[in-house]
């Protein structure tokens, strides 16, 4: 209802601009703009819950019973603010643009605005929802895989315009430089950082056009705390900084394959930036075999005023085997004179660092040197020792002037390649007859130093049988080559380590995806194994670690397994990485749930999302517009991660999650005045936790009975959020009590025959079942109706034969008395008593009749104290009063009190003043004065200012006959 409602809106706004359009004959669009709240928008539309790629147009659809607005059509247009680009919804009637037909007999297609002539294609309305896929987007795809950039103060000019001065600042005495390397894929650009170690992290990450427009703006600040190694631990290990930019629009690609966007990292404060370095973003085909990289700095002992702005690059890429050798690409600057314009001599070295060992010396000449950037290839063969020393981060290029080596040179050593990545792997049997109910998982990167760190978990692994956990060469031969014995690291169901000294032969197959994992034991030398992927670090995969799904019950495959990456970042939206292994066709599509609960006891309210639902072994995506309070729970509440089968519904695989951190600005912000509204949307997924009641370490659902766990021969229920628990009443036992057993553990005695099913020890309990509660056969018990409590005036019975509950109300005596008589001798009797006549003739020898005739009681002389109050009767300082009897109270030194009655009801005293109708007032006050002389005397009628003394006065009155009675109980 609330979404057709919100549709309703939507229409009603469309159709009020439609008549403001025919009224005023203007073509001015309607502008539907998304939350601008944000620093950080990203250049796209957001369109209810869909997202919009910058330049898409589409018909807006408002469901059923309207659908598609096909007069109606919207666009996803930049707007500069400044030099923001940013995107915005612009929504226009084209009704008034349609052509007039030019045929007598138009018709109007389906899916169409405006009516056509047979035949005729003309129309404003021929615009698809989406951008179709063409072959310019698959070789899109397919060629630009790798881009570079170095970022110098000589790359930084454009920082310096006059436009830009206010915003950046290119001042950098210690030259600071940094490298990036970017990898495009399904239209998501992933990018990676090294930068000077002298330099902090940059806050922010701009991506600019030439003209120096801001295109998309990243935040790099850690998520919570730079402190926390639990958070961004890969970027923290590595000292790399990663990151991607997501749905880059068609327009922005363009401009990335013609070279036209510029990378540009700052540092310092949030409005008036301390330093700004820039670079443009360029396609370096020697990025495609990148094994290494380094980033190469002003060498120390240079003059720093004549090297200001000077730095570079190297892309590093190895090939081993009978004819080893080196590849070295160079990006570079600030090595030239200013008298050096063509066929500037370089000298270039890589070198041993501790050993001064020079392992490849060059001259190259630049023909035409830039001021910006220079590109050098360098090709040498070496020897495998020389390898080796390259992998362990043991070696170091120098570029510097042949004319002044002393004063223009530039250095820095070579470390593992700039690209943020990751290597996973699901480990299961690939042996179909396998019964092994054991898998895992596990993942493992580059360190900064050139050392690989990895990680391993698994489940159902039997350590009797000594596993041996190994690094295997599975290039699709018939025999895996072992690399690294990994077996001395496994503890309980983790193994995790550091391999310092690696070589070529465990790098070749790690970067060409042939390095796998296998754990054997002595019955079986492949009990599970894996083949390691590459996974760009960005979003969820930028998390502490991932999750192993094990498989639900006996439904889904023995074999299956996943592991999943989830993560919230900078901007409050949860990413989601999920791969899964071993899962039949005949079980997709596969749905991914998100599910939490406050607590993890039986019978706890359970919140189960949809996340997404895909067709193949891997899920990549992301939530928006998640509630705050939401993602709180990701900390505080019991999570897990479920995949299921979208036909059945059925269970595959399910993990716990452990807390996942989330930013401090994404927790829900309360104040004095906020009072929080739960929308429709946010309920739509999730069941209330308010219906149900939290007792004995469980939730029971509203309108639950059980006993209780803590208090025994109790029995208690939730009713309306509140738990009320009251002690067992056992009914009477019809049978004699050599007949009556009450067994340990029962409550209530029952009777056993000769015949009763009890005697029989082997059969199998019988007994009725009434609710959630079991009774045995031939048992008896009061009903429990909350919140009331037992009901002792029913009881309920289980039939010994046909195992029917029957639940008769106790069935009352006739009264030899007249009901006026007749009374209960409690509150909770079930049935009314006639008064014994010998009680009746002992107290009526006490009774002072005349006394009580003075204090205005009409007892009967028959009726003692003793039979009144037991028949419900009140004490008041006048007497004893019967129920039901009324009187006027008399209140010393007033006397009488003519306008208020009392009553007695129940063994309570209710007095009321008299109440004057309204026409008597009205007549009194139009000098009719035809009234008796009780209505003068207490329908007063005054004015409203006077009424509320007189009820004040009317509630003292009250309150001391209620505290006379009281007295006199007492």
């Amino acid at each position: 209802m609330v979404k057709f409602i919100k549709r309703l809106v939507v229409l009603l706004v469309i159709i009020i601009f439609t008549g403001l359009v025919k009224c005023s004959r203007q073509k001015s669009p309607l502008i539907v703009e998304d939350d601008g709240s944000r620093r950080n928008r990203p250049a796209e539309c957001h369109f209810g819950k869909e997202l919009k790629e910058l330049g898409s147009t589409w018909f807006p659809d408002l469901g059923a019973p309207f659908g598609k607005m096909y007069c109606i059509r919207c666009e996803c247009v930049p707007v500069q603010k400044k030099r923001r680009i940013v995107a915005r919804v612009q929504c226009r009637n084209i009704k008034n643009e349609c052509a007039k037909p030019t045929c007598d007999e138009p018709i109007l297609l389906p899916g169409k605005c405006c009516k056509t002539c047979p035949g005729d294609t003309h129309s404003p309305d021929t615009v698809q929802d989406t951008p179709v896929t063409n072959i310019t987007e698959v070789e899109e795809e397919r060629n630009m895989k790798y881009f570079g950039a170095l970022l110098t103060g000589r790359t930084s000019l454009m920082l310096k315009r006059d436009e830009m001065l206010n915003t950046y600042s290119t001042k950098n005495p210690q030259n600071f430089a940094a490298t990036g390397r970017f990898s495009f894929h399904k239209k998501n650009l992933y990018y990676s950082f090294y930068v000077s170690e002298k330099a902090s992290r940059p806050r922010a990450i701009q991506f600019i056009d030439n003209v120096g427009n801001i295109l998309e703006e990243h935040s790099l600040v850690i998520r919570n705390n730079e402190a926390d190694s639990s958070v961004d631990i890969y970027q923290n290990a590595t000292g790399k900084i990663c990151g991607v930019w997501r749905r880059v629009p068609r327009d922005y690609r363009r401009l990335l394959r013609e070279n036209k966007i510029n990378a540009v990292l700052i540092w310092g404060g949030k409005y008036q930036s301390e330093l700004a370095l820039a670079g443009p973003i360029s396609k370096y085909p020697a990025l495609s075999t990148e094994l290494f990289s380094s980033l190469l700095e002003p060498a120390p002992g240079t003059n720093s005023d004549i090297m200001a702005g000077s730095g570079g690059t190297a892309i590093v890429s190895t090939s081993s085997g009978v004819t080893s050798s080196i590849h070295l690409t160079l990006i570079l600057n600030g090595l030239f004179s200013m008298d050096e314009i063509e066929d500037v001599p370089l000298n270039i070295r890589l070198e041993s660092v501790e050993k001064k060992q020079i392992i490849i010396e060059d001259i190259q000449r630049v023909k035409k040197p830039n001021h910006d950037i220079n590109v050098i290839e360098v090709v040498s063969p070496v020897s495998i020792y020389d390898l080796r020393m390259l992998t362990r981060g043991k070696l170091q290029i120098t570029v510097e002037s042949r004319k002044r080596p002393d004063a223009l040179r530039i250095q820095g050593n070579v470390i593992s390649r700039v690209s943020c990545e990751l290597f996973q792997a699901l480990l299961s049997s690939h042996n179909p007859e396998s019964k092994t109910k054991s898998n895992g998982m596990a993942w493992l990167y580059m360190n900064k130093d050139g050392s690989l760190v990895y990680n391993i978990q698994t489940h159902n692994l039997n350590l009797a049988e000594n596993p041996l956990i190994t690094l295997t060469n599975d290039n699709g031969g018939k025999k895996n080559t072992e690399l690294e014995d990994l077996t001395s690291s496994l503890q309980m169901d983790r193994a995790h380590g550091i391999v310092e000294r690696l070589g070529p032969r465990v790098l070749e197959p790690l970067y060409n995806g042939d390095l796998g994992i296998n754990i054997a034991t002595k019955t079986e030398t492949s009990l599970i194994r894996g083949k390691f992927t590459v996974r760009p670090v960005a979003d969820a995969r930028d998390a502490q670690e991932p999750i192993l799904l094990n498989r639900v019950g006996d439904y889904a495959p023995i074999h299956s397994v996943g592991m999943a990456w989830i993560a919230v970042d900078n901007e409050c939206n949860l990413h989601f990485d999920i791969n899964v292994a071993g899962i039949t066709n005949q079980f997709y599509p596969l749905q991914a749930y998100l599910v939490d609960m406050p607590m993890e006891v039986y019978g706890a309210p359970v919140n189960r999302r949809l996340l997404e639902e895909f067709n193949n072994n891997h899920l990549e995506g992301f939530v928006l517009s998640i509630s705050s309070n939401d993602l709180a729970k990701l900390e505080s509440s019991v999570n897990y991660l479920e995949i299921a089968s979208k036909d059945d519904d059925r269970k595959l695989l399910k993990s716990k999650l452990k807390p996942i951190k989330i930013p401090n600005s994404c927790y829900p912000i309360y104040t004095d005045n906020d009072v929080g509204v739960a929308t429709a949307s946010d309920n739509a997924h999730q069941q209330s936790t308010e219906t149900k009641c939290f007792h004995s370490n469980r939730f029971y659902d509203d309108g639950e009975q059980w006993n209780s766990l803590t208090e025994t021969c109790t029995v208690c229920a939730c009713n309306n959020k509140r738990v009320k628990c009251d002690p067992i009443k056992c009914p009477p036992v019809k049978c004699r009590k050599d007949e009556q057993l009450q067994k340990k553990g029962d409550c209530c005695p029952v009777c056993v025959g000769k015949n009763s099913d009890d005697s029989k020890n082997n059969t199998p309990q019988r007994g009725c079942k009434l609710g959630e509660q079991f009774y045995k056969a031939g048992s008896s018990w009061h009903p429990y109706l909350p919140p009331n409590g037992f009901d002792t005036c029913a009881v309920c019975t289980c039939d010994i034969y046909t195992l029917q509950v029957s639940c008769p109300r106790t069935q009352c005596p006739p009264l030899n008395c007249s009901k006026k008589v007749a009374y209960r001798p409690d509150k909770k009797a079930c049935c009314k008593r006639c008064p014994d006549p010998k009680v009746i003739k002992e107290t009526n020898k006490d009774i002072n009749t005349e006394e009580m005739k003075d204090q205005g009681s009409k007892y009967d002389t028959l009726n003692s104290p003793t039979v009144i109050m037991s028949s419900g009767g009140c004490k008041s300082p006048m007497g004893y009063h019967s129920n039901g009897q009324e009187w006027h109270p008399v209140i010393a030194p007033h006397g009488e009190q003519k306008c208020i009655k009392c009553k007695c009801k129940d063994g309570n005293i209710n007095c009321e003043k008299k109440r004057c109708p309204r026409s008597v007032c009205h007549q009194h006050k139009n000098g009719n004065k035809k009234q008796s002389h009780d209505d003068e005397q207490c329908c007063q009628c005054r004015t409203r200012r006077h009424q509320g003394g007189q009820r004040r006065k009317l509630k003292q009155q009250q309150h001391h006959e209620k505290h006379q009675q009281n007295s006199s109980k007492s």
